[in-house]
């Protein structure tokens, strides 16, 4: 399975990415930390704040978006995407 995380700035995409997860389904991975750490790496981004509402809408869904608020720092976009497939 593969993440694959966009951040888009008023509905344009400004980055995307991909990276590999050792995993099946969304139900298998038990923490999302380790993939989420290196997806942004890639990115050059800090780490969003992972909520059980983000986790059941990837598990659910396929699909989880983050909001600058989710940040720590400050980030130059209006959302990140993350679906997965």
């Amino acid at each position: 399975m593969k993440l694959w995380g966009k951040t888009r700035l008023d509905n344009n995409t400004l980055d995307n990415q991909t990276v590999t997860v050792q995993a099946k389904s969304a139900y298998e991975v038990t923490d999302w930390s380790e993939p989420f750490s290196r997806l942004c790496h890639k990115m050059n981004l800090s780490r969003p704040v992972i909520l059980k509402k983000h986790v059941r809408d990837l598990e659910q869904f396929g699909h989880a978006v983050f909001f600058p608020a989710d940040f720590l720092e400050p980030v130059d976009f209006d959302r990140f995407e993350v679906e997965l497939y």
